[in-house]
């Protein structure tokens, strides 16, 4: 089983970095389900064109971090809280503080779910 609080780890200090799509190809696996709170998207593929999207539209980034993460004790999933205020190209501003649920096999994310507020 691989080591899943250094590779969390390791992502999240790509994110910290802004270095978000770096981190999803490395980390993501291919059946990769990612979910925004209660509405899932199938596939690598599809999420990367929605994360490629989503960051391509940002104008400036205000500040971005996590503020805290963990691993179950089965080691299978983790945690994190983290934050992000950005203005996209068309002047609208997002605040957002969020958790990730991250669920790995093999080494990668095969499910993950973001529980925020805020946009």
């Amino acid at each position: 089983m691989a080591d899943i609080a250094r590779l969390d780890a390791e992502l999240n200090d790509l994110i910290r970095q802004g270095k978000a799509l770096e981190a999803f190809e490395r980390f993501y696996a291919e059946d990769v389900v990612m979910m925004e709170n209660d509405q899932a998207f199938e596939g690598k593929e599809a999420n990367r064109r929605r994360e490629q999207e989503f960051f391509g539209r940002i104008a400036q980034v205000h500040s971005a971090g996590i503020t805290s993460a963990a691993v179950s004790a089965d080691g299978v999933t983790s945690f994190c809280e983290q934050f992000f205020d950005a203005t996209f190209e068309d002047g609208n501003r997002i605040r957002m503080e969020e958790v990730a649920v991250r669920t790995w096999r093999d080494g990668k994310i095969v499910r993950e779910r973001f529980y925020y507020k805020g946009g």
